[in-house]
């Protein structure tokens, strides 16, 4: 099976393909960045290119004759909204449209669990109302019209809402969680840490995304919400990061109604990196129900919320020295702190001379 990777550059394409590889399979990269050939399996083809660009992505398609597509391509919430929305539903219209044009198999599409906005029943199930928090999540609930739409033109077009996916090559805001940890900094929580907030492990997501890929259109052509199963309170899992790494790090309640509008203001002002749908929605119960996914294609999660973090950090750890400093808005780059530096240094011990 020869896979095309729509964002298969970054974090979630590079395990993909991985994880394809493995199979047997072939995978086709496709991303605004050159991808990294050290990440990818050897022999992996990868294509420069835009989703917004009609041209260019029909070219690429034919080229390579792909059987199925990973629609993974997306922008994420730093972006500007003009850029999240064009590339999050017009870019998605694009790929379907040239995907039945060419007779594709199938596009699994990966959206997010942001469709839901911030619910206050759980667990979330899949016919649950969406309702979008800022342009990321609208855009995403957008492109899921337009897959159900090519749906109803004969394509099959999965879509699968991950919650955060972690796990190794993970930077992003848990770069800077693993940076604290190391640091044997203080974690500030948003609120106590008393709320369910649940994770997933990018290798369980990738498990998903590969049983979509490879079921029959019969079985497959649905959405579906994958989590793990992990539904312990925030403070006991981020615990057991601290542990893991005795650094003297460990966690911290915060009053939620004093951090959030100080994390606004921050944001505004461009000092910050978190964005609203991660600091508004952290103190909140957030979690989906999987019993879809498990009872109709018998997917089932390896990882536990605390593995999923372990592992991140342990990457991070072994890898840091490959960074070199630099800065982005992508999950497979770090994010530069901004004024939680200075917070940093506040809730950092002094280390007493030896």
């Amino acid at each position: 099976m020869r896979v095309f990777l729509t964002g298969g550059a970054g974090f979630l394409g590079f395990h993909v393909a991985n994880y394809l590889a493995e199979r047997g399979h072939e995978s086709i990269v496709y991303d605004l960045e050159p991808m990294i050939p050290s990440d990818f399996p050897e022999g992996t083809r990868g294509i420069v290119g835009d989703v917004r660009d009609h041209q260019a992505l029909d070219e690429a398609i034919s080229e390579t004759k792909p059987d199925v597509i990973m629609h993974g391509a997306a922008a994420l919430p730093l972006w500007k909204p003009a850029d999240i929305f064009s590339t999050n539903v017009d870019g998605t219209r694009i790929v379907l449209r040239l995907a039945k044009k060419h007779d594709i198999d199938g596009v699994v599409f990966i959206s997010s669990t942001a469709v839901y906005g911030v619910p206050k029943k759980h667990p979330l199930e899949e016919t649950d109302p969406v309702v979008g928090v800022g342009p990321y999540g609208e855009s995403k609930i957008q492109a899921e019209e337009a897959c159900v739409k090519a749906r109803a033109d004969g394509l099959c077009v999965p879509i699968i809402r991950p919650k955060t996916f972690i796990g190794t090559g993970r930077l992003g805001v848990f770069q800077i969680l693993c940076d604290w940890v190391e640091s044997g900094t203080r974690i500030p929580l948003i609120g106590d840490g008393s709320n369910t907030y649940q994770l997933l492990d990018v290798e369980d997501l990738c498990e998903s995304i590969y049983l979509c890929l490879v079921g029959s259109s019969e079985k497959v052509n649905d959405t579906y919400n994958v989590g793990s199963d992990d539904l312990r309170p925030v403070k006991e899992y981020v615990g057991q990061l601290c542990d893991y790494a005795k650094t003297g790090s460990r966690i911290m309640g915060t009053p939620a109604g004093l951090v959030i509008p100080a994390l606004m203001a921050l944001e505004a002002l461009h000092l910050s990196p978190l964005y609203k749908w991660v600091y508004g929605t952290a103190h909140t119960d957030s979690w989906v129900s999987t019993d879809k996914i498990k009872r109709e294609l018998g997917w089932e999660p390896k990882f536990s919320n605390g593995d999923a973090l372990i592992r991140c950090y342990q990457w991070y750890l072994d890898h840091k020295h490959e960074l070199h400093g630099a800065t982005g808005v992508t999950h497979r780059v770090a994010w530069h702190q901004g004024a939680l530096g200075v917070v940093k240094k506040v809730l950092t011990p002094k280390r007493k001379p030896s």
